[in-house]
């Protein structure tokens, strides 16, 4: 992709449908379908929308929120999938970059997934989210670094973080090492209050400008009916309304459309890739900026596994007997 090129890209701030993940993915549907008719070339939908974000959690104490729990598993997304398989082929019809958060099953746990599809309906990434934030660890598992990847897609060099893994310096800055273009960020909406807004507005602008990259941020929506669905308790329910700030963000910090904080919408804007370069130009953190030879990060990049085969061990020799034999040798060495 050429830095001249100009990219017009879409976030979506849209609610999931509470009741049903099959209702939330027809919605996901219909708005890559829009977002595609007016042009876009990539659209970035909220955190864990399909089938939706996990909102009982925050109001819910752990010994009632059993029942919700298990629904979620019922709902969960298997990557790859039916439900990844409907994405991948709508991407591939319109011929538009997803960006797509899914509450992922793994067989007996959940995590908080970010799924990346090219225009081609190539699925080119999936990360999980590392660290489960408060609430959230009585539902997802923890994600680890092999997703800390940029990808090459149609519409250029692409990175992902989901929520308040952007308050986690080292993360981003895994990401902005391997050079990301086009920054997508995903956060739940709808919870905390107006202070949740202004924490994610000046959270991506950071992005944008320590990165020199844009940042194309989606929240979730909920609606006065459905917040009464997840608890009648009105204090409670404060709890989950507004905290929305779609928006995207220029290399230069600026939005580059009005922020969308009500209701359900795209927020669309043009990318002029040449900002890159021009932010660049002044400040690069991965590079004349950068001073590697006094700080720099180690990062491990391999998958997380709760078994290993031990290098070394004789084919035919049992795993006891080799750790015998390891043991007798270590102790005749000491001697």
């Amino acid at each position: 992709m050429s830095d001249s090129q100009t990219i017009r890209v879409a976030a979506a701030q849209i609610a999931p449908d509470l009741s049903s993940g099959e209702g939330t993915l027809a919605k996901v549907l219909a708005t890559i379908d829009q977002a595609a008719a007016g042009g876009a070339a990539l659209i970035v939908f909220p955190e864990t929308l399909l089938p939706y974000y996990p909102y009982y959690s925050f109001v819910t104490p752990p010994v009632a929120s059993g029942a919700e729990h298990m629904r979620l598993y019922e709902e969960a997304v298997v990557v790859p999938g039916p439900v990844t398989a409907a994405v991948a082929e709508r991407a591939r019809a319109r011929g538009i970059v997803v960006v797509l958060g899914v509450n992922e099953r793994d067989h007996g746990s959940l995590y908080n997934a970010q799924l990346i599809f090219d225009a081609d309906g190539e699925l080119l990434l999936k990360r999980r989210k590392i660290t489960p934030t408060f609430h959230e660890r009585m539902v997802w598992g923890q994600g680890d670094a092999s997703g800390l990847k940029v990808v090459d897609s149609r519409v250029g060099r692409i990175g992902a973080l989901a929520c308040w893994e952007h308050y986690n310096p080292l993360a981003r800055y895994a990401l902005m090492t391997q050079h990301e273009q086009i920054h997508c960020s995903q956060f739940p909406g709808s919870m905390v209050g107006p202070i949740f807004a202004e924490q994610i507005d000046v959270t991506i602008r950071h992005h944008a400008l320590e990165s020199g990259c844009f940042v194309v941020n989606a929240t979730g929506w909920l609606s006065d009916e459905q917040i009464a669905s997840i608890t009648s308790d009105p204090a409670l329910q404060k709890g989950l309304r507004s905290g929305c700030h779609t928006a995207i963000v220029s290399p230069e910090g600026v939005n580059l459309a009005e922020p969308l904080r009500e209701g359900e919408g795209l927020v669309v804007a043009d990318l002029d890739m040449r900002l890159i370069t021009k932010r660049k130009r002044m400040m690069d953190s991965v590079g004349h900026y950068a001073r590697p030879e006094l700080l720099s990060l180690a990062i491990n990049d391999q998958p997380s596994h709760c078994s290993h085969t031990m290098a070394g061990r004789a084919p035919d020799m049992p795993t006891g007997e080799y750790s015998d034999e390891c043991e007798r040798a270590d102790t005749a060495a000491d001697h």
